[in-house]
């Protein structure tokens, strides 16, 4: 896109709307490349302004991602909620872990940000940044926990925490595990030995967390 073109907002909604573009631009990259592969100039340039500019809006490129995965929790935790609302019947460790594994697999971006959040993008952003992250999943994990603990009223809160946890640290693992690089899966493809490599993530996790939950409730 051609720079000359930018210029810079001056008023608030001006800047919302840049905000807005940015963050666009980063999400639309890092689902077609992944999130690794994308750097501040990519943005810059998809977005229409030169690196420098774009540092007004946002720090580094680990504070535009790490705003894309607090929006992605919002999203994900009620997309999770609503299906855990609507399951219907008598509500199992199966049916949960379901809804988990299932809302997860559907949400390739938010898996791979989940993976790259605790290892790269809270480190290379400033404290603030940090602490309003957390404090968006904090609220998502506490609503989420609220609904599982009424629909499996024999786990603890700490229970529940747990099963989301390794639900979202096991998706975001997986995922980096089942989309390595081109190179790397025509190698799994062409050698029977590394067959074991190539694998879906939904039913891994789902088998996982059934018997977690399981296991927990004593069944």
């Amino acid at each position: 896109m051609d720079t000359s073109d930018f210029q810079r907002a001056r008023s608030p909604e001006a800047k919302q709307h840049r905000e807005d573009a940015i963050l666009a631009a980063a999400r639309s990259l890092g689902a077609e490349r992944g999130i690794r592969q994308i750097t501040l100039t990519d943005i810059a340039d998809a977005v229409g302004m030169h690196k420098s500019a774009l540092l007004r809006y946002f720090e580094t490129r680990e504070q535009i991602f790490l705003r894309l995965t607090a929006a992605d929790w919002r999203e994900w935790s009620a997309a999770l909620r609503s299906k855990l609302e609507t399951a219907g019947g008598s509500p199992t460790a199966e049916t949960v872990a379901a809804a988990f594994s299932t809302t997860l697999a559907d949400r390739a971006m938010f898996c791979d940000l989940l993976a790259q959040a605790p290892l790269n993008l809270e480190r290379n952003v400033s404290l603030e940044a940090v602490r309003a992250y957390k404090l968006v999943a904090h609220h998502e994990v506490d609503a989420i926990v609220e609904v599982v603990r009424r629909l499996l009223p024999g786990l603890t809160e700490r229970d529940c925490v747990d099963v989301l946890a390794t639900a979202t640290s096991l998706s975001g693992a997986f995922w980096q595990m089942a989309n390595p690089g081109p190179d790397v899966a025509a190698l799994y493809r062409s050698d029977p030995r590394l067959a074991h490599a190539v694998f879906e993530i939904e039913p891994r996790v789902r088998r996982i967390l059934t018997a977690m939950i399981r296991g927990t409730l004593g069944e």
